[in-house]
């Protein structure tokens, strides 16, 4: 029986993540420095970083995850003060409705590790 999920990203330097997602209201749980392993949480949501030094921030990400929140504006709202680049790495896109039913903003880390973050919209009907 599945209980949940948690995505793991490359960092290519444990401690800028650890700060990066401090500041979006993630805890370091756990750190494992012989073996380059940290969990950081918020609420009941956990990602998992693993470090590797030969990584590199580009505009094109193989990692990505999606969120489901219970509203990606007021959210959104939350990340605005911290005046993230709407372009870039890292960056922030502040949420707004999508074509395909979800109200979604895109959150992408130093190390481009892309989190989407959203809810249903009302008047879709999927889970």
């Amino acid at each position: 029986m599945l209980k949940s999920i948690c995505p793991i990203f490359p960092s290519s330097d444990l401690d800028r993540t650890s700060t990066f997602y401090g500041k979006l209201g993630f805890q370091e749980v756990a750190r494992f420095e012989e073996n380059g392993y940290m969990i950081l949480a918020r609420d009941s949501v956990e990602i998992h970083f693993f470090s590797t030094h030969g990584h590199e921030a580009t505009e094109h990400s193989d990692h990505g995850s999606f969120v489901r929140v219970e509203n990606a504006k007021a959210l959104s709202a939350e990340f605005e003060p911290l005046e993230l680049a709407e372009t870039g790495i890292p960056r922030f896109v502040k949420a707004e409705e999508k074509p395909w039913g979800v109200c979604e903003l895109e959150l992408v880390d130093p190390d481009n590790n892309l989190l989407r973050m959203g809810h249903v919209s009302s008047e879709t009907r999927f889970p």
